[in-house]
């Protein structure tokens, strides 16, 4: 029954530097009569292994066996018996060499069948040299360098593939940094001179190599499989626009192929924007009109979104109007005054942002008040155009009970017909509403009021000033929501022939803390 001998065989957590290694590791196993049992590698490194080893240490007795040991025995016999004649022969004492003679023909057969033990401290170490068969390798065994810092290379934490350090590298190589930067030169890599500096690859075995150094001024050698073609890069021809006819009169046929140079830009640009055939005389203003948006007491729009809705350029749009009269005023400041075109007045004005603008509004007949004042109201008025002012009043003057003796005030009659009753018995109107239905910007009809003789107070529980006008007083306020009122009611002295100062005094005191309040 043969007994056996256990060796575990690994080579460390690199692994070999090359195959060639690897089968002279394996190669020398054998000859030295170990069978691997167990062989495992490791799933990124094909190089890297652990297992387990045995051979006999004492073998089955055959024939064969015991005559190749008597054969031995009897050789080792002879080969004792010539030795000892040769020394004597070479004058050696006869004592000696009965002593050797004697020793020797005592000593026991030695049984071959059992093989010394060997060391095997430093098995686990790859890189230990084998004291008994090592010999050193010629340059066309060694491995490459490429194959030779594959092992050690390590996953990028920034990037992708595999890299490893010169320092590393140094102290596993033990040999100067020098010599390796100066190997690293030799296989083609570049040594970059900044961290900015774009990598330069190299390819090995269908592998890339590069070096880069990062900030602290270290070098890593980097490697990543070959990216694989997937696609091919083809040119595609551009789609341009079907042509038109207006297109086609003026020469710009569309080219699928054509030159992508700021000047064709430029020109298919010029050819999209070219303008179309605009109406003549009122038809223009007749298209215009549906298209502006409806704005206080008429319509109005921009040359810039009517130009896009009729599909030409801004500057012939303005110029077809400018056939019409439509002008914009020149820096001075003054307004234009409109333009009658059948039953609509037109104007041209610019706003704060540089947009041009034409507004319209109709031609309305003038409305007498049912006041007693033979001042018509103003007619209603476009945004942006200058209209006759308000009827102002004379002069502001307090509610007293001669109010037959004063004129009359054509603004406040004009107004009092857009008031409306409130629950308290008096007639009120927002001061915004009121201007818009009388065509007016509110802050020129709040001019026209102040004009009058009121006051727009400027906080909510300010005292008001009282205007009488037609046997009623009128005064502005303002509520909590900041909103300006024009008030009117009844004046208490409307029916009394008179009183003396004081009591007036006393009453319009007393009217003011009512009304406030």
């Amino acid at each position: 029954m043969a007994l056996w001998e256990y060796k575990v065989i690994t080579s460390g957590k690199g692994g070999f530097a090359s195959p060639a290694l690897l089968e002279k590791f394996l190669n020398d196993l054998g000859k030295e009569d170990w069978e691997i049992i167990e062989f495992r590698t490791l799933p990124d490194n094909p190089l890297a292994f652990s297992g387990l080893a045995r051979r006999p240490t004492q073998r089955d007795w055959t024939l064969e066996d015991a005559a190749a040991a008597a054969a031995r025995t009897e050789a080792e016999k002879l080969r004792a018996e010539f030795e000892a004649k040769f020394k004597a022969a070479t004058g050696a004492s006869a004592a000696g060499t009965a002593d050797d003679a004697s020793e020797t023909g005592d000593k026991p057969p030695h049984d071959e069948t059992f093989r010394r033990p060997r060391d095997t401290e430093r098995d686990l170490d790859p890189t230990a040299p084998d004291e008994e068969t090592f010999e050193v390798p010629e340059e066309e065994e060694l491995p490459t360098f490429f194959d030779a810092i594959r092992p050690h290379m390590r996953r990028n934490q920034r990037g992708p593939g595999l890299s490893v350090s010169i320092e590393y590298l140094v102290k596993k190589f033990d040999m100067l940094e020098s010599d390796l930067i100066g190997a690293l030169k030799e296989c083609g890599l570049t040594i970059p001179a900044n961290e900015n500096e774009p990598p330069a690859y190299v390819e090995y075995d269908g592998d890339l190599y590069w070096v880069n150094v990062n900030r602290q001024k270290q070098l890593f050698i980097n490697t990543r499989e070959k990216p694989r073609p997937v696609f091919r890069v083809v040119q595609a021809a551009r789609v341009g626009p079907e042509p038109t006819e207006e297109t086609a009169s003026r020469g710009a046929e569309p080219d699928s192929t054509s030159s992508t140079s700021p000047a064709a830009t430029e020109a298919r640009v010029e050819a999209a924007a070219a303008p179309v055939s605009l109406p003549a005389g009122p038809e223009l203003l007749d298209k215009l009109r549906p298209m502006m948006r409806r704005s206080r007491g008429g319509w109005s729009g921009s040359l810039n979104f009517l130009s896009r809705a009729l599909k030409c350029r801004e500057t012939d749009l303005q110029a077809a109007l400018g056939l019409l009269g439509l002008q914009l005023a020149d820096g001075g400041g003054e307004k234009l005054p409109p333009v009658e075109l059948g039953d609509f007045l037109y104007w041209l004005n610019k706003d704060g942002r540089g947009l041009t603008w034409i507004n319209a509004r109709e031609k309305t007949e003038e409305k007498e008040p049912a006041a007693a004042s033979g001042n018509p109201p103003p007619a209603a008025e476009a945004s942006g155009e200058k209209q006759p002012e308000l009827p102002l009043a004379a002069a502001a003057v307090p509610a007293t009970p001669d109010a037959a003796d004063r004129p009359t005030n054509a603004t406040l009659a004009a107004v009092r017909l857009l008031l409306k009753e409130t629950k308290t018995g008096a007639v009120a109107g927002k001061v915004d509403r009121l201007a818009g239905e009388l065509g007016k910007p509110a802050e020129e009809f709040l001019a026209a009021l102040i004009a009058a003789g009121l006051k727009a107070p400027e906080k909510p529980r300010e005292k008001p000033v009282f205007v009488e006008h037609a046997g009623e007083i009128f005064w502005l306020n303002k509520n909590a929501k900041d909103e300006l009122w024009l008030n009117a009611k009844a004046s208490k002295y409307a029916d009394k022939p008179g009183g003396d100062e004081g009591g007036r005094k006393a009453g319009r005191t007393r009217s003011r803390k009512k009304e406030n309040g």
